[in-house]
C-alpha cells in the first residue's frame, strides 16, 4: 500500500508524463517543490516498488503498475468533487483541497458506493475524465477555446486549469460546464475572442482564458 507521499508522487508522475511517457526529474522536483536529493531517493524508492523505471541522468518512466496506481488515485480524487458538487451543494471552486485530502484513504468500498451512489459519472465537475476501476481512462478529445473560429457555436466541456482563482473568474462571469458560447470575432491584434452565451449578449475573453478553455463544436 503506497504512503500519502508516495500517491502524491505517483500523480505528478502521471500527470506530467509526455507523450513516450517520461518525465524529468527537475520537472518532478519543481511540481512537488522539493529539492533534487529528496526527489532522487523517492523516484528510488518508487523504483524498489516497481511502480517506475528509473536510470541515473536519464527521464524516469511509470511502469503499467505506476501508471494503474496513479490513475486509482486520481479516479478517487475526481470522483470526490464529484460527490462534494453533486451531492453536498459545494462550488466547482471549492472542492480541490478537500478531494487533495480524501484521495489517500484506502477503503475501495467507500468509494464504489460514491460512485453509484452518484450514477457512475464519467468525468468531474472541471470536464476531466474519471478513471474506471482498473485505472483506465477514457481519451476525450476536446479543442482550445483558441482553435475556433468565428460564426462557430460550442458548448463548454472542460478545463485545463482548475485553481479556484480561474474557476472564480468564471463564475464571476456566469461560465460553467455546459454553457454554450457564439463565437461572434477573433481579434488579430491579442488573440483575445468575443462570445456570446445565456444573458450575455458580447463577453470579450483573453488569450489566456480562451486556451484553458476546453469546447465541443455543435
Amino acid at each position: 500500500m503506497a504512503s500519502q507521499t508516495e500517491e502524491n508522487y505517483l500523480k505528478s508522475l502521471f500527470n506530467l508524463a509526455n507523450e513516450k511517457d517520461e518525465v524529468n526529474i527537475s520537472e518532478l522536483a519543481s511540481q512537488m517543490q522539493v529539492s533534487m536529493p529528496t526527489v532522487n531517493s523517492m523516484v528510488k524508492t518508487l523504483q524498489k516498488n516497481g511502480w517506475l523505471i528509473y536510470e541515473k541522468y536519464k527521464p524516469v518512466t511509470l511502469t503499467p503498475a505506476g501508471k494503474k496506481d496513479a490513475a486509482l488515485v486520481i479516479r478517487k480524487h475526481r470522483l470526490t468533487e464529484m460527490f462534494l458538487v453533486n451531492k453536498m451543494g459545494f462550488g466547482w471552486e471549492e472542492v480541490h483541497e478537500i478531494a487533495e485530502q480524501v484521495e489517500h484513504i484506502h477503503a475501495p468500498k467507500f468509494f464504489e458506493r460514491m460512485d453509484e451512489m452518484m450514477g457512475f459519472p464519467t468525468i468531474d465537475p472541471h470536464g476531466s475524465p474519471i478513471p474506471d476501476k482498473l485505472g483506465r481512462i477514457q481519451e476525450i478529445n476536446y479543442l482550445s477555446l483558441t482553435e475556433c473560429k468565428a460564426g462557430q457555436l460550442v458548448k463548454l466541456a472542460g478545463l485545463t486549469n482548475s485553481s479556484t482563482e480561474f474557476l472564480e473568474f468564471l463564475n464571476g462571469r456566469n461560465l460553467s460546464l455546459g454553457t454554450e458560447l457564439r463565437i461572434l470575432s477573433k481579434e488579430a491584434y491579442d488573440h483575445s475572442i468575443v462570445v456570446s452565451y445565456s444573458n450575455h449578449t458580447s463577453e470579450t475573453l483573453s488569450e489566456k482564458v480562451c486556451e484553458k478553455l476546453l469546447v465541443k463544436v455543435m
